[in-house]
């Protein structure tokens, strides 16, 4: 399917006048930064320990770069992707972010409004303020992301109501058992699920509430603090995967691998695919970036289904994950800072200023369809 950037950078231009949105990443992000506060913001922005693990995925896309190719004769080109039989007219999904209510009230909802408006699907976190029911009212393509928490009924729950909501897939997060040091969130004691935030998956399910005195509305601090009392779960094992499998038809994806081993012991356990991932620099400091991550899963995982997030900033990096072997990438930082800017009219505006900038750098780079990039097209520097 075709998509004119041309057409999107044009309008821009003959209006004669600065466009009324951001338009480069860094641009959402210092705008975001000017409207949040202090809390809201490192929590969205920051990463675990010294951060290194965020600036080492920003610099693996700079060890890249792309080869374009002359006189392609690619007028028209496509950039759209399926993934596991859910389609996006763009290589990327957006990433499951928990608590975007800090960003913007419309929170997951003005995100998934975007998410359909836009045809781009949405990975809803357990972490959402907004239900997995509310979300789903809104059509936008969605997958649901799990946090495998110490109750299993719980995660079963959670995974029938994602099913019976018409959610394409679960995407089961390995690498958030327990949460990383922040020090961000940490100097201003910032935790938003202690005011209720983030709990709606929890604060609407009926094992959850079962599990309760007194319903959240009536005693909202001890609702919120068994909730997190869930959240600890690093017993878990690569055999737990064998009794999920179980619990859906749905595809599963593993989000979190970072390395071929772990890949090769996802597929063994039956699941569909695995996100390569370091939790955008979140949980573990001085961690691999999420590209080069990527470069050695892809090779151990030659047919399977990869996607991968970290880093992802602009059209070149999109461009670039996929040569190296994503099947698409999820897209994170960007679209929460364009909710905190604008609600759900910054999230569209955001998605389609990025397939704009990719459409015009796929046709500059001399490509047809994103689906044809492999590693011909880059060159390590």
């Amino acid at each position: 399917m075709s998509f004119s950037g041309s057409l999107v950078q044009n309008a821009i231009y003959i209006a004669q006048q600065p466009p009324e949105w951001p338009v480069a990443a860094e641009d959402w992000e210092g705008a975001a930064e000017e409207r949040l506060d202090a809390g809201a913001f490192g929590y969205i922005a920051g990463g675990a320990g010294s951060e290194s693990t965020m600036r080492a995925n920003l610099d693996a896309f700079r060890r890249w770069r792309l080869r374009p190719r002359m006189l392609a004769g690619n007028a028209t080109r496509d950039i759209s992707v399926e993934v596991l039989g859910t389609r996006s007219p763009a290589p990327f999904l957006l990433a499951p972010i928990g608590v975007l209510s800090i960003a913007h009230e419309e929170g997951e909802v003005g995100v998934a409004q975007a998410a359909a408006a836009s045809g781009v699907p949405m990975l809803l976190s357990s972490a959402a303020t907004h239900s997995i029911e509310q979300v789903a009212e809104t059509a936008a393509p969605r997958w649901f992301q799990l946090y495998w928490v110490n109750d299993r009924e719980i995660c079963e729950s959670f995974v029938h109501r994602a099913e019976a909501a018409g959610y394409g897939a679960i995407v089961v997060t390995l690498d958030t058992l327990t949460l990383g040091w922040r020090p961000r969130d940490l100097r201003l004691a910032y935790l938003p699920f202690i005011k209720g935030e983030g709990c709606g998956q929890y604060f609407t399910d009926p094992v959850f509430l079962s599990k309760l005195a007194q319903t959240p509305e009536e005693d909202p601090l001890t609702a919120a603090a068994t909730m997190l009392a869930t959240f600890p779960n690093l017993g878990l094992t690569w055999g737990d995967l064998d009794w999920l499998r179980g619990q859906t038809s749905l595809p599963i994806l593993v989000k979190g691998v970072l390395t071929a081993e772990d890949a090769r012991e996802a597929l063994r356990h039956g699941v569909d695919g695995v996100v390569v991932s370091n939790h955008g620099g979140r949980q573990v400091d001085g961690a691999v970036a999420a590209l080069d991550a990527l470069v050695e899963v892809r090779e151990a995982l030659p047919e399977a289904v990869v996607l991968m997030d970290g880093g992802i900033r602009c059209a070149a990096d999109v461009l670039k994950a996929v040569a190296l072997g994503a099947d698409a990438v999820l897209l994170g930082r960007p679209y929460a800072y364009a909710l905190a800017v604008g609600g759900r009219r910054g999230v569209e505006e955001l998605i389609q200023n990025l397939m704009a900038e990719i459409d015009l750098t796929l046709a500059l780079a001399g490509a047809h369809s994103v689906r044809e990039l492999d590693r011909s097209w880059l060159s390590a520097v």
